[in-house]
């Protein structure tokens, strides 16, 4: 898989992930996310296949459904099952609500990401008790899955994180972190409410994660990218952004639930639409990629620096990666 990823993104210059909105449609209403307050049309299901099809002869390895939340769609299954007949490994990225009523759709499902960010927290953070988030983990296990927790590290679950690593390794789970990005339609209400404002106490935070991390526990994250967010606060974002080059715009094509292509999740201006043909979405917004990549003001998600650092073959990073 690592030589096949390779040679499609340094070589034939493609991207190696779809990673695809599936859905506009959400059940929660989480303060410090804009993406189920922008409802709107969907690629229909023979539109979502065509693009899977072309994304198979076009290289692409990896098919990730995610937002706003995928169990959502009705014909998920069907899509899943696509991908995988075209050669596709097919992960999910979800809040958990309807994972352990939908356990039975994901049958094709190789790779599962559920988002947890906090124990006593998580209702503050989600809005809701943690406590069916987590039986629908068990019940995943139970099935098969393989899973990573995905936290996003805020001012409210600072003193929760080793607490969420040993989770996590107690439900037999991978788990990773990655700082909020301030997306600038939330509201600075809603930013200043989450704000890390104790600067140690996270520092602090941090280097327990990479002790934990040292002594053998379920963190994806390399050493490289928590000493990356533990400077993180201490840096404005675009400091942060040049201790890496980021490729994300040259290893992922990020599709929208309408079939927008856009060039990373932080720019999200249409570039072009799969529905012309996903290769010629592809090459003809390349070299507005690169531009946007080059001006990027920067930001820590762990998918785009982990990801970019393995392209640039760090070492230590090479060593511990375990997740695409």
């Amino acid at each position: 898989m690592a030589a096949r990823a390779l040679w499609q993104m340094r070589i034939k210059k493609r991207p190696f992930v779809l990673s695809h909105g599936i859905t506009s449609s959400c059940n929660l209403r989480c303060r410090f996310c804009s993406y189920w307050k922008q409802p709107g049309p969907e690629m229909s299901t023979p539109e979502i296949f065509r693009m899977l099809d072309e994304a198979a002869d076009y290289g692409i390895g990896i098919y990730n459904a995610w937002t706003a939340e995928p169990l959502m769609r009705e014909e998920l299954p069907l899509i899943l099952s696509h991908a995988r007949s075209r050669g596709l490994v097919t992960s999910l990225v979800t809040n958990g609500l309807l994972l352990e009523k939908k356990l039975a759709d994901l049958r094709d499902l190789d790779m599962l990401s559920v988002s947890l960010d906090g124990i006593k927290s998580y209702k503050e953070l989600r809005g809701i008790d943690p406590a069916p988030v987590l039986d629908a983990i068990r019940a995943a296990r139970k099935a098969g899955h393989e899973i990573l927790i995905n936290c996003v590290i805020s001012g409210k679950n600072i003193g929760e994180l080793e607490d969420l690593v040993h989770l996590a390794e107690s439900l037999g789970c991978w788990i990773s972190f990655e700082p909020m990005h301030l997306f600038p339609d939330i509201s600075q209400q809603v930013w200043q409410s989450l704000a890390i404002r104790d600067i140690p106490q996270f520092e602090a935070a941090i280097e327990r994660l990479m002790d934990l991390k040292k002594s053998g526990s379920p963190l994806i994250n390399s050493l490289t990218y928590l000493q990356m967010i533990k400077d993180f606060q201490r840096q404005n974002s675009k400091e942060a952004g040049r201790q890496f080059t980021c490729h994300a715009p040259e290893i992922i094509v990020h599709v929208a639930a309408d079939g927008t292509v856009g060039a990373c999740r932080v720019h999200q201006e249409p570039l072009g639409n799969v529905r012309s043909g996903l290769a010629r979405a592809w090459e003809d917004t390349r070299e507005k990629r690169k531009e946007l990549a080059a001006e990027c003001a920067g930001c820590l998600f762990f998918g785009y620096v982990e990801n970019s650092l393995l392209y640039d073959f760090v070492p230590e990073v090479m060593r511990h990666y375990q997740w695409m």
